[in-house]
């Protein structure tokens, strides 16, 4: 494909993502770009949550990481279903029942402002280098496809293409915000399953195979194999399983960017029909992204594609370079729409978050659109330094990095959380941020040197536990008095009683 019909495809696609947001943003006041105003339809945030779930490291990381791995993502898929239950059961009527806008005011709540400051600080945190390892992975395949190759006269720079990436993010949601969101993700999504759809019905068709065919071509490749018992490996079974239900936890229920788009929803009942439904469609979907992994690889000897310098660039390299044009086609589609669907509503989390927890939002006494704007920029700016400063340290596979950063900042948010929903006890409000830094370098510690104490063991998933546990024993340690917390829920406004009665 030519660099040029690539762009034409990417200003396409960002102009129905510009009229998704006109539209979505012509009844919207100060507090849409919040809540959505507690009207999203839970069928249309499950279907689109899909797509930020998945983002841009699964649709080129996860194909690629089969010959590693083979289907052992999958023991972490099923131990999301886990997590997702939990998430269903406890934390959503916890948040629905004190009335929140971001989930973080639970943490003031329970403990007061240096454990409520702290955790939404380990939001932030985590939520830039979550949305930055996945805009570094996009921007750079769009950097090979469009924007360096169109411009030959003069070597393009890599900062421009994450610069225009970031841009258009902004453009369309800075008005709107999650109310845009919810609606511009079902979109994204089904482009994002359409890309990998029509590519395996592409290798099928190329490699001869009717349906009957692929299943047993996937059935017979060693790469399938889902179900792994080596405890010293890092895709142990239990390893995987346990740490995937941790990561629901922390990457879903305690993360302001999923949790905001349940929150959008106007009850706690469709709130849950929401995530169960997301569970069913996330283990089918997984499936059907491991299955192309395995099919690409398969296709690399049947066509004698080479190798690859790295296995984050199977997909991009058969898909642009060995496919017909109109695969190609969907698989910028697809890229995009994974990138978009994941930094879109980072990035209206990051907003949402700073605007609330450090800014003093409240529902009935919201921020003035000109400082929520500043920063949304801000915010934007800060996505595309993080995303300059990895593409310079990068030398692992995206996905792992990415979850390796994450169970270091997202587990004090674990202890935070289960420490207040599981105990009464009335922490030293103080200390709190001594005992999260605590608790990372402890992490830390074991992570690096755990493989010579355990004859080569090999850490992984468990990271966001081992971090979560040794935050809740702090917790304990931390106990100022025999006094009990208490919570209590925030009276609903008129219009939210309204709209649960209708």
């Amino acid at each position: 494909m030519s660099p040029i019909t690539n762009l034409l495809v990417l200003v396409g696609y960002f102009l129905v993502l510009v009229f998704i947001s006109w539209v979505s943003g012509k009844t919207a006041d100060k507090t849409s770009f919040y809540n959505g105003n507690r009207k999203s339809p839970w069928f249309l945030v499950a279907f689109g949550m899909i797509g930020a779930s998945l983002s841009g490291v699964t649709f080129i990381s996860i194909p690629g990481w089969v010959n590693a791995t083979h289907f052992g993502y999958m023991q972490t898929v099923f131990g999301y279903l886990i997590g997702y239950v939990v998430i269903s059961q406890v934390l959503l009527p916890l948040y629905y029942r004190l009335n929140l806008t971001s989930i973080y005011t639970y943490l003031d709540k329970r403990y007061g402002t240096n454990g409520y400051k702290t955790g939404a600080a380990y939001f932030l945190i985590s939520r830039v280098i979550g949305a930055s390892f996945r805009l570094f992975l996009v921007a750079g395949v769009l950097h090979l496809a469009i924007f360096k190759p169109l411009f030959t006269s003069f070597d393009f720079p890599y900062w421009a293409t994450v610069a225009i990436t970031i841009l258009l993010i902004f453009t369309y949601t800075t008005k709107s915000g999650i109310k845009t969101v919810v609606y511009t993700d079902v979109f994204q999504t089904t482009f994002l399953v359409l890309a990998v759809v029509l590519t395996i019905g592409y290798i099928a068709s190329q490699m001869n195979l009717s349906f009957d065919g692929l299943i047993s071509a996937l059935a017979d490749d060693p790469n399938t194999q889902i179900f792994h018992w080596d405890w010293k490996s890092n895709n142990f079974f239990w390893k995987q399983f346990v740490g995937g239900a941790f990561i629901a936890l922390v990457m879903t229920g305690l993360d302001q960017d999923m949790m905001q788009k349940n929150l959008s929803i106007k009850n706690i009942k469709s709130a849950q029909k929401n995530i169960y439904a997301q569970m069913v469609m996330f283990i089918i979907v997984n499936i059907v992204f491991l299955s192309l992994g395995a099919l690409l690889y398969q296709y690399q000897a049947f066509a004698n594609v080479g190798e690859v310098a790295s296995s984050d660039q199977l997909f991009p390299t058969i898909a642009l370079q060995h496919a017909s044009p109109m695969i190609g086609l969907f698989f910028i589609l697809g890229l995009v729409a994974a990138a978009y669907s994941s930094a879109d509503s980072a990035l209206t989390a990051l907003t949402t978050s700073f605007c609330v927890d450090f800014l003093g939002f409240e529902s009935k006494r919201p921020t003035d659109i000109k400082t929520r704007r500043l920063v949304h920029l801000g915010f934007a700016a800060v996505l595309f330094f993080t995303i300059l400063v990895f593409k310079e340290i990068n030398n692992d596979a995206v996905i792992k990095q990415l979850f390796t950063a994450a169970g270091f900042t997202y587990g004090p948010l674990l202890g935070l959380f289960f420490f207040g929903i599981l105990t009464q006890i009335k922490v030293k409000d103080k200390v709190i941020p001594v005992i999260t830094i605590l608790s990372i370098a402890l992490t830390w510690f074991y992570y690096t040197y755990s493989p010579q104490w355990i004859n080569g063991y090999k850490p992984g998933f468990e990271l966001i536990l081992i971090n979560g546990c040794i935050t809740f024993v702090l917790l304990a340690l931390a106990k100022e008095s025999n006094e009990k917390v208490k919570l209590h829920a925030e009276p609903k406004d008129e219009v939210d009683i309204l709209d649960n009665e209708i």
